[in-house]
């Protein structure tokens, strides 16, 4: 069990649960999340996230990174957390 702000991250079962109750992320969300935790405190860049996330030999641009990374922090942040920062900086990666 990993404690990441408000949420707890199961790894053995693939589940995120703040307060309890069980957050509906996808298998692509949870990667991307565990991702973030591994390389905690280090900004990612999109072609790192890329390779890591979804692997190698895919064509995808980098607006599909950040539609997950949106997507992904619409669940797991709440409140005046939501409201902060993102964690992008651009030209130099994305944290979360």
């Amino acid at each position: 069990m990993v404690t990441f702000g408000d949420n707890e991250i199961d790894l053995g079962r693939g589940e995120v649960r703040r307060e309890g109750r069980v957050l509906d992320v996808t298998a692509l969300e949870f990667r991307l999340l565990t991702t973030f935790i591994r390389n905690r405190g280090r900004l990612l860049s999109r072609d790192q996230l890329l390779e890591q996330v979804w692997g190698h030999g895919l064509s995808l641009t980098e607006r599909v990174v950040d539609n997950q990374v949106l997507a992904l922090r619409k669940k797991i942040e709440t409140g005046s957390r939501r409201a902060a920062p993102s964690g992008e900086r651009p030209r130099l990666g994305i944290s979360l």
